[in-house]
């Protein structure tokens, strides 16, 4: 199941990459009618997933402490510093953060998918390591991906990529 969850990972990452390589840094944060979330905060949320779930894998964290009140769950992108918003800063801790937590995939054995998941709070709904992984990686940061798109098309650009 760890090969699946890396290509499924690099895929999607490829992908979101894909949505933002042809946008700048006033498009990044555009936010049509009926899209809460920009392009921007969608990126920074998943660089925040994306370290969230390989603490759980036993890797130190490496974002700011601000950067869960900017991007994590409960966050909105109308309170994140602009600074921070800068397309320049993004890509590169996108592509950090989903190395990381590629390389933490990677050390993995299979049967740590079944250790319990550290973090007590989250563990009723993902009770195991595996339960987390395939909600972050398969789920979670797809649906953002599928978010990029139809944001994309909603700001008039055309579609960028095909995500399988």
């Amino acid at each position: 199941m760890i090969p699946e969850l890396v290509a499924c990972l690099d895929r999607t990452m490829a992908f979101i990459f894909d949505q933002l390589d042809d946008l700048t840094d006033n498009e990044m944060i555009l936010q049509p009618r009926g899209f809460p979330n920009h392009a921007a905060w969608t990126v920074g949320h998943i660089v925040y997933s994306c370290q969230a779930m390989a603490v759980e894998l036993g890797i130190k964290s490496w974002l700011p402490e601000d950067w869960e009140s900017d991007f994590g769950q409960g966050s909105t992108p109308g309170k994140v510093m602009s600074d921070r918003l800068r397309k320049t800063l993004l890509l590169p801790a996108l592509k950090d953060s989903s190395r990381r937590l590629r390389a933490a995939l990677l050390e993995m054995k299979e049967g740590d998918m079944a250790d319990p998941l550290p973090d007590e709070k989250s563990r009723k709904a993902l009770p195991t390591k595996g339960h987390a992984l395939v909600q972050i990686i398969a789920a979670h940061t797809a649906y953002h991906a599928g978010q990029l798109a139809a944001w994309r098309r909603a700001i008039d650009r055309r579609p960028s990529g095909l995500f399988l």
